[in-house]
């Protein structure tokens, strides 16, 4: 796989990760006045959506640089790549289990964890990419 395809393929499941995650935001229900008071009730939701989407930009710049800078593409950097994006795709659920069971510790670990085990997979691919 060359360099072009791996970065459209990255940059498409980014994509999806990001659909996703904006799907899940619900507007206020209908008894609400549709005033931006309303939106307060929607805090904890935005606040994970904009704390994910943040990550995931920052993960999906990182990527995109690294990517370039790789020349040659081998079997580890491939496998390297799908190990961050497998991390990556896991941040919808985490978003969401957070957002609806604000204030839980096991959705609060989940929440935090993903990132965490996001950055240690880009931890691995740039030492994938320079390997011999």
């Amino acid at each position: 796989m060359g360099r072009g395809r791996l970065e459209a393929f990255s940059d498409g499941v980014l994509a999806i990760i990001i659909t996703i995650m904006v799907l899940e935001l619900r507007p206020p229900t209908a008894p609400t006045a549709p005033t931006l008071a309303a939106l307060r009730v929607l805090t904890p939701t935005l606040a994970a959506y904009v704390l994910s989407f943040t990550y995931v930009a920052i993960d999906g710049n990182n990527q995109h640089h690294l990517l370039h800078a790789a020349k040659p593409v081998s079997a580890g950097t491939l496998w390297a790549n799908m190990h961050l994006l497998f991390w990556l795709s896991l941040f919808p659920f985490a978003t969401s289990w957070e957002s609806t069971a604000a204030g839980g510790a096991v959705p609060t670990a989940v929440f935090f964890g993903v990132p965490l085990c996001a950055g240690a997979a880009y931890f691995i691919l740039p030492r994938r990419i320079v390997a011999p």
